[in-house]
């Protein structure tokens, strides 16, 4: 009798002769230039003179004129971001910067254990134990943080303070969007270290069944922020109070009883504290759910608008769109660090991008457990191509059927109103790329809604 050890596909697999900093490399660049062509052909869209037919009455020419601004002035922003991240993304790969990151953070651990003796350093972080390398690595990782944010940081001030301000949009002063970073520093610092941790002992320790191992800390994680963001992380940043008693809290609560929607809490945030932008979402777990509205989609919307969106979100948990999503990116992650197993004690890897020699490999010639799952995600960038083209279809098709269902629980007319209003507030691009919106966007584009919802609309008629 023949056993199949499931496993033999992991031992057998040889990566000798894989150049995979030029494949990287090479890979980076013709995404780029992929996106370009998009970017070039949403450009065209953006650029014409007058709105879709569809719109046209819909709309004024100085409306349109303001929206055609502001989708221009993103597109060159998105644009300059995007040259900007390739070629950061191309030097970081040809120049060694993940090696200097980590020869870094252990000389900064040893001048620390240096000057504070080894009384004050705990034995299990000592040199030569898993500990040391699992306190490196948490510095390795804040450090890679914080170099990315300083990077990222004059972006963010342009973005927020020239785009958006020009616009009418930002609402928020420099002290309140420093207090945010702060803030997020903050919560990273105490955040990431456990996380990392972790996720480094367990890469260390464990053996066959590692994928599994990975896949169950993190699906607790997920669970576990999923809790604690709305009841301690969100506050930080926003205000949430109860919507007060009053017609629009009766409408929206006689909504979630004739759909048996297990609604907990109702809740208005103050969104206008920072942009004039609308939204509006859901969260919570089994029977203990709650909807959060943004002040601006309260003040920007009629009552029977702001009904008829949430009867879209409602559509959603209907229709069972949120767990069928996260059934499919917990499969996605197993299988990807399935995946994983195969380059887990390559030395090839590594070596191709520069944690080949020195203080930067172990004994076996291998990087450091949590590096070589970060160098895994880099040579995956195909992989997330392609899942976030599916996920956008997916998602896609999803907004769809939450419209659809809004429509047949009578709220059609209200919830066309509803995008129409906020496409005016927003000021949303009228004109939309096929190409660019097929890989891009995550919802469909507004004239593609309406015409889902009239057709619907006669449907039910």
């Amino acid at each position: 009798m023949v056993t199949i050890n499931p496993l033999d596909w992991v031992s057998s697999f040889d990566d000798t002769g894989i150049p995979y900093l030029e494949l990287y490399v090479g890979f980076t660049i013709v995404v780029y230039l992929f996106h370009t062509c998009l970017d070039v052909r949403q450009l065209k869209a953006l650029q014409r003179p007058k709105p879709p037919a569809a719109l046209a009455d819909l709309f004024s020419p100085e409306l349109y004129a303001k929206t055609r601004a502001y989708s221009l002035d993103k597109w060159g922003f998105a644009f300059a971001h995007g040259v900007y991240s390739t070629v950061e993304t191309v030097i970081v790969a040809l120049t060694g910067i993940l090696p200097f990151f980590w020869t870094t953070s252990g000389a900064l651990l040893g001048a620390a254990a240096a000057h504070l003796g080894p009384s004050w350093w705990p034995s299990w972080a000592r040199s030569g134990t898993r500990g040391e390398e699992i306190v490196q690595t948490v510095l390795f990782v804040l450090l890679l943080y914080l170099g990315n944010l300083v990077l990222e940081l004059p972006w963010g001030i342009y973005s927020t303070f020239v785009i958006e301000q020009r616009h009418g949009f930002n609402k928020q002063t420099m002290g309140l969007f420093l207090s945010d970073l702060v803030k997020q520093v903050v919560l990273a610092m105490v955040m990431m270290p456990p996380i990392v941790g972790i996720v480094t002992y367990i890469l260390q320790v464990s053996g066959p069944l590692l994928p599994l191992f990975l896949w169950g800390f993190f699906f607790g994680l997920s669970l576990f922020l999923m809790t604690i963001y709305p009841v301690f992380i969100a506050p930080l940043f926003n205000k949430y109070e109860p919507l007060p008693e009053g017609s629009l809290r009766s409408k929206i609560e006689a909504l979630a009883g004739s759909l048996r929607f297990p609604l907990r809490k109702l809740y208005r945030m103050d969104g206008s504290r920072r942009s004039s932008h609308s939204n509006a979402y859901m969260y919570g777990f089994f029977n203990n759910k709650r909807i959060v509205l943004y002040d601006t989609l309260i003040q920007q919307c009629s009552e029977e608008q702001v009904v008829a969106v949430l009867a879209h979100e409602l559509g959603h948990w209907k229709l069972r769109h949120t767990p069928q999503l996260f059934v499919v990116n917990q499969t996605v992650i197993v299988f990807q660090f399935c995946l994983y197993m195969l380059v887990r004690n390559s030395t090839v890897l590594p070596a191709a991008f520069g944690f080949g020699t020195g203080p930067a490999v172990g004994a076996s010639g291998a990087a450091p457990a949590f590096v070589s799952l970060i160098l895994f995600q880099v040579i995956m960038s195909p992989m997330d191509e392609v899942i976030h083209y599916l996920s956008n279809v997916i998602s896609r098709r999803f907004e769809f059927q939450a419209d659809d269902f809004a429509v047949r629980t009578g709220h059609g007319a209200d919830l066309r109103a509803a995008l129409l209003k906020m496409e005016e507030e927003n000021k949303g691009a009228m004109h939309v790329d096929p190409w660019y919106s097929a890989y891009h966007y995550s919802h469909p584009p507004l004239v593609d809604r309406l015409r889902a919802i009239d057709t619907a609309e006669k449907k039910r008629r």
